[in-house]
């Protein structure tokens, strides 16, 4: 197998890593390859925590990015109840705490019918959308009130999986521009107690799947092995 310019990879980003560092790490990787000049870009950011399905672009092939940005998209996926955080998941300091003893594994079931179909859900203000022209994650760090326009967005399917104490096992189909993170948050807002997304993996996007794609390291030792083995990460 060797080195397309212009190519599509279907990458599994680990846990910990930016969207960002992966496309940075292969433009480095594939620049020594055809030039540091190459375009290279993502179709979908993940969350630094969440796992999973990113979509990397390179050479001509990134004119194709809007085309699959548009794309419903699969998760699966942890939350955590009765803790609120700011950001909406586990990385945030907590904000609140709240029992949840009086919540039956059928009230949670209960809720998940509210939140399938058409819906309009807020954005976590710890999010890359601009306001004003600026990334709100930015705003909100720097202190500034940031107030986010709820939005119409599709979740074709939300299915329980399993109940362990505070932790709601679940997978969910939805249209481009869900926050996961903010599904979490209105759920444990609608019982009372508060919650924030545990985990999250993206299993799909479109009919591109995650069992398809490569590891990242893997990705990375395979780039390297076709001539850029001095090229540190």
């Amino acid at each position: 197998m060797e080195l397309e310019k212009d190519a599509v990879y279907l990458v599994n980003k680990p846990f910990g890593k930016t969207s960002f560092f992966v496309v940075y790490l292969i433009r480095k990787l594939l620049g020594k390859h055809f030039g540091s000049k190459l375009k290279v870009g993502h179709a979908g950011t993940l969350d630094p925590r969440a796992t999973g399905l990113l979509i990397i672009c390179t050479g001509k092939k990134t004119k194709e990015i809007d085309s699959f940005v548009g794309l419903d998209k699969s998760y699966s996926g942890e939350i955590y109840l009765g803790q609120t955080r700011i950001g909406y998941d586990a990385e945030g300091e907590i904000i609140e705490e709240k029992s949840i003893e009086h919540i039956s594994n059928e009230d949670i079931l209960k809720e998940i019918p509210n939140f399938i179909g058409k819906i309009m859900q807020t954005p976590p203000i710890y999010s890359a959308l601009k306001v004003d022209g600026e990334r709100a994650y930015d705003l909100a760090r720097k202190g500034i009130d940031v107030k986010m326009e709820a939005r119409e967005i599709n979740i074709h399917a939300f299915e329980i999986t399993n109940i362990n104490g505070p932790l709601v096992s679940f997978k969910v189909d939805c249209s481009k521009g869900t926050y996961i993170r903010s599904l979490a948050f209105d759920l444990g807002a609608n019982l009372g107690v508060g919650a924030h997304l545990h985990s999250l993996v993206r299993t799909k996007i479109g009919n591109y799947k995650l069992e398809d794609a490569w590891d990242f390291e893997e990705l990375v030792t395979f780039i390297r092995s076709k001539g850029n083995k001095n090229v540190s990460s």
